[in-house]
């Protein structure tokens, strides 16, 4: 069976997203307004019946001067990744893209790897031999991810490698940090966290921090925070209208896509959080904290606040995003993969980004100009 491939409104890509479990916030139409940067479309696969059989958000970046485009699907397509006959699926995107004026496709297979639980992690940190968690042996193993890879490969694909700071800069990270939350229940979960975690909640409560749900006008309260954070930890900032314009876009297309969370102390702000959701997928997005008070543990109450709201929504998955791969004490994201690790978090390896160079010359200019960077 082939697979026609074409353009599609914004109603039908959320009408066959809403028929699933869940699927990337980064492949929904609305991601698509969050980066005025690049144009977007939304297209769908239909079998031979007509019925809607995939999806896909694509974000096109053109390149200066030229009406062609890098072509990038973060996360996506949304796309039965398993099937042995997976050019029956990219065949015809890459041809679409292809006459769109795309140079080089971008994307990003929503499929794990591996996983290490959070004993393995907290093993292979203590173990001064172990340098990379992707050295270090995985707790269990997707049988089908390997497979995939050698197909993607076979069919002309080449495997992206992470740039930037551990993959955080460029591109999506391709190890994250998710708690399962399926077949749960909310004390299984709290059992999950380590004790500094549970005595920290204590603490937290009995300081009397407050979690509270905010709005839009609480966006700057939250800027504030997350600038203070990036001077601190290293990284640029996004600008507040980006956020913003998160808000706006998310709500738009549903009330509760996002949300805000904002931990108070005496009538001081001193961490914040925005959360995302798509069907019973869950993420901790941004996250955001001043230096002041740190005693009262206000990113444990808020992060808790959060796994527990989750789970009231009935998610199967509570994703903190991205974590390192290093395991360097020297490395100051260390820290963080600790932090979220012992929220009970296993360490997950996608099958990573991959590219598909329409134009070798384009492509292979890109790639230096990235470098340079």
């Amino acid at each position: 069976m082939t697979f026609t491939l074409r353009p599609i409104s914004r109603a039908e890509h959320l009408d066959f997203v809403a028929s699933l479990p869940s699927a990337s916030h980064m492949q929904l139409p609305s991601w698509g307004d969050v980066k005025p940067d690049w144009q977007t479309e939304s297209l769908g696969w239909f079998d031979g019946a007509g019925r809607p059989a995939g999806v896909g958000l694509v974000l096109l970046r053109p390149l200066p001067k030229v009406k062609r485009y890098l072509a990038y699907l973060p996360e996506g397509p949304v796309i039965d990744w398993h099937t042995p006959d997976l050019e029956r699926w990219l065949e015809p995107m890459l041809a679409y893209l292809k006459r769109r004026g795309a140079f080089s496709v971008k994307m990003g297979p929503p499929v794990v790897a591996r996983r290490w639980s959070p004993e393995a992690v907290k093993a292979a940190i203590a173990d001064p031999g172990a340098h990379r968690l992707r050295d270090v042996e995985a707790t269990s193993y997707e049988p089908g991810a390997g497979q995939l890879a050698e197909r993607l490969r076979g069919l002309g694909w080449r495997q992206a490698e992470p740039g930037g700071e551990e993959g955080f800069a460029a591109g999506q990270p391709r190890y994250v940090c998710q708690i399962p939350f399926a077949g749960r229940s909310l004390e299984d979960i709290h059992r999950g966290l380590n004790q500094q975690w549970r005595r920290n909640i204590k603490k937290a409560e009995k300081a009397g921090v407050k979690v509270v749900r905010g709005g839009y006008e609480d966006l700057p309260a939250f800027y504030g925070l997350y600038a203070e954070t990036a001077e601190r930890d290293r990284f640029i900032a996004r600008p507040l209208p980006y956020f913003q314009r998160m808000w706006t876009a998310l709500a738009a297309e549903h009330p509760d896509r996002m949300r805000l969370y904002l931990a108070h102390h005496e009538g001081d702000v001193l961490a914040a959080a925005t959360m995302l959701i798509v069907g019973g997928h869950v993420w901790y997005s941004y996250g955001a904290s001043t230096g002041r008070k740190r005693e009262v543990q206000p990113n444990n109450a808020m992060q808790w606040r959060m796994m527990a709201d989750a789970h009231e929504l009935g998610a199967h998955v509570y994703d903190f995003r991205g974590i390192t791969d290093t395991l360097e004490e020297s490395n100051h994201l260390l820290g963080l993969l600790r932090f979220k690790v012992g929220a009970g978090g296993e360490a997950v390896e996608y099958v990573g980004e991959w590219d598909f160079p329409l134009n070798r010359l384009l492509h292979r200019a890109l790639d230096v100009y990235m470098a340079r960077r």
